[in-house]
């Protein structure tokens, strides 16, 4: 867009005496200025940005990984460790990015990861020529731990004694003086800072862990005698990451973002005596692009806890789009010419006599006004209305991959229990001195239900690359790419519909 400035310039002597005006005028507006200021208090300096707040946020990615942001007030003390407890258990340490907002000249010069965490064997381990009590169902011993494996403690008693104590079921508790130097209860990042401030600060860290994911749960409505649907979208982030996020403000990437995958050590930590959980919470989230994805961000806080599903409306359910439900046959599904002569007349006569049934919409606003938004991949489940008792019944589900806006969406939700197809090779012939070859093909497809249906039928060609459809008793039908050709045949109520076809082959 571009901006053109207006001209107000006069012509002549009307020009001049307007100049004069406007300059007696601005010299009264000036000086009245003034006064007004000599009495009026002087404005406050405008405020600076303002600082983000401690608290959490978190993006979460389809692959399984989150990017951690938290903002939390930090005890910065110079030629001393400085804490940052109660991370991820999942923690990629090597992504952590630290920032003073009280002193943006802090640097970080150094950190440690430290993950190991208590176990009983652990502080066995650390008590190793150390005193401890054991105390068992009959008797209690003190001594110094000598060793110790899954079956006995081996101490030495104050008098120079050995006993083996054996644990199974006769070890009731080991007490320890103390906690050992260098273990924890949670993993924690040390780091050494270099802040000129020193003190109380307002620090952002940001780090990446992993055991945390994502993915989108759709649930289709059929009804109008699957002409039309309803449709409702969730996110359901699944949180094993070994941290609860309290009050996070969440956003959720949808896309295949690359993201290189090592091998790294596998760490022991404590797990969470509670179980998992499930749980729901209602808020259309708000959507745009961002890069070459797409970003939803939940626009209210909201906990995750570990060890728990959470889930959380995408988007504003969707209500009388219109679908399409199709039927397809395809007796050898999954097979092409994949190179080579196939010059067996066995090769590709044996087929699958299941008709497939798919749902299909076009994700545009022609379609609905609310519909032409990003779709995330997810499960989409089908559900029809039993028009009886108004109970709705689970009729089919099927995955789909990141689908953009005005792209067409077919869902195969399972197979036709009253269509039913078959497929029988009628001729073959082969003559290699021409380098040539025929067959002919009959497909049969028997209609039980009491209405009319289309069923698409789909044949590979699959002995060799250069082939031709000479005869068909269906004259049209399309190409669907070089190796596949479709025809779309009506079939009445309790009726059968027989095509015919030859196909030629050249090399």
């Amino acid at each position: 867009m571009s901006f053109e400035s207006t001209n107000f310039y006069g012509k002549g002597k009307n020009m001049r005496s307007m100049k004069s005006t406007l300059v007696g005028l601005a010299m009264v507006m000036l000086v009245g200025a003034a006064a007004l200021a000599q009495d009026k208090p002087a404005a406050p300096a405008a405020t600076a940005a303002s600082e983000p707040k401690p608290g959490v946020s978190m993006t979460v990615y389809n692959g399984g990984y989150g990017v951690v942001r938290e903002v939390r007030n930090l005890d910065i003390k110079e030629g001393t460790d400085t804490k940052f407890t109660d991370v991820a258990q999942q923690i990629d340490a090597t992504t952590v990015h630290f920032k003073s907002i009280t002193d943006p000249a802090a640097k970080l010069l150094e950190q440690n990861y430290q993950y190991d965490l208590v176990s009983a064997d652990k502080l066995l381990q650390k008590y190793i020529d150390k005193s401890i009590e054991v105390v068992c169902k009959d008797k209690n011993y003190s001594g110094k731990l000598m060793s110790f494996d899954g079956n006995q403690i081996v101490l030495q008693e104050e008098k120079g004694s050995l006993v083996m104590v054996q644990r199974a079921d006769n070890v009731r508790d080991i007490r320890f003086s103390a906690l050992p130097e260098g273990l924890l209860t949670q993993p924690t990042l040390l780091w050494k800072v270099a802040s000129a401030k020193g003190g109380n600060q307002l620090c952002e860290v940001t780090y990446q862990t992993g055991g945390i994911g994502w993915h989108a749960e759709y649930v289709l409505v059929l009804k109008d005698n699957d002409t039309a649907a309803d449709l409702s979208g969730w996110v359901s982030v699944q949180n094993n990451s070994g941290k609860t996020y309290k009050d996070a403000m969440l956003k959720f990437i949808a896309g295949d973002v690359r993201k290189i995958v090592e091998q790294q050590p596998r760490m022991a930590y404590a797990k969470s005596a509670r179980g998992g959980g499930e749980a729901f919470d209602a808020a259309p989230m708000e959507e745009k692009a961002f890069f070459e994805y797409h970003m939803y961000s939940l626009p209210r806080p909201s906990t995750v806890a570990d060890n728990e599903i959470k889930q959380l409306e995408m988007f504003t359910p969707v209500s009388g789009l219109k679908v399409q439900k199709l039927y397809m046959y395809e007796p050898l599904k999954g097979m092409r010419w994949y190179g080579g002569q196939n010059l067996e007349r066995t090769y590709g006569i044996t087929s699958d006599k299941k008709v497939q049934v798919f749902i299909e919409f076009k994700n545009s606003k022609e379609n609905n006004p609310n519909l032409g938004i990003p779709l995330p991949a997810g499960k989409v489940r089908c559900y029809k209305q039993d028009p009886d008792d108004k109970a709705m019944e689970f009729v089919g589900e099927e995955k789909i991959d990141h689908t953009p806006k005005d792209e067409k969406i077919s869902l195969q939700i399972g197979n036709a229990f009253d269509v039913v197809g078959e497929r029988r090779q009628t001729d073959f012939q082969l003559q290699t001195g021409r380098k040539w070859m025929s067959e002919t093909f009959e497909i049969k497809i028997r209609n039980h239900k009491a209405e009319d249906i289309t069923v698409r039928i789909k044949e590979p060609l699959t002995r060799w690359s250069q082939s031709k459809i000479t005869e068909t008793n269906v004259k049209e039908f399309k190409m669907l790419d070089a190796f596949t050709a479709a025809w779309d045949v009506p079939v009445k109520a309790d009726g059968e519909t027989v095509l015919t076809y030859t196909v030629e082959y050249q090399w």
